[in-house]
């Protein structure tokens, strides 16, 4: 039960870090829009930093709980994500080969977590 506190934890730091694309998003609207003189690119520039800056943190205090190959396998979900927001936020059409993608990661990424698994397992014995 301990681990499953530090995946869920990894994963949140993912979603949290893959807001910069949406942000990111907001502000080329807004200066395609507005150009340089409209705050809200401006707050959604400084958003973008802040949210950085916490994912950096929150990475390092659980990235200690895993190897470095699990933590770094898991962060590949982020492409899951950004393509999530721009479907449901931006409305941007989703294709099969999206689809297929996103499941080509979340499978790689189940492989190599179960594979921490069988190790830790071996290593017990």
């Amino acid at each position: 039960m301990g681990r499953l506190k530090y995946f869920v934890a990894l994963h949140l730091c993912i979603l949290v870090f893959s807001m910069t694309e949406v942000l990111g998003k907001f502000a080329a609207i807004t200066y395609n829009e507005h150009g340089l003189h409209d705050i809200r690119l401006y707050i959604f520039l400084v958003l973008m930093l802040f949210v950085c800056v916490f994912y950096a943190f929150c990475w390092q205090k659980v990235i200690r709980h895993f190897d470095l190959h699990i933590g770094y396998a898991n962060r590949s979900v982020y492409l899951v994500w950004s393509q999530l927001w721009a479907y449901f936020i931006f409305s941007e059409s989703l294709t099969v080969r999206n689809i297929i993608g996103m499941f080509t990661v979340m499978f790689g990424v189940i492989v190599v977590s179960l594979s921490e698994n069988k190790e830790e397992k071996e290593a017990d014995e």
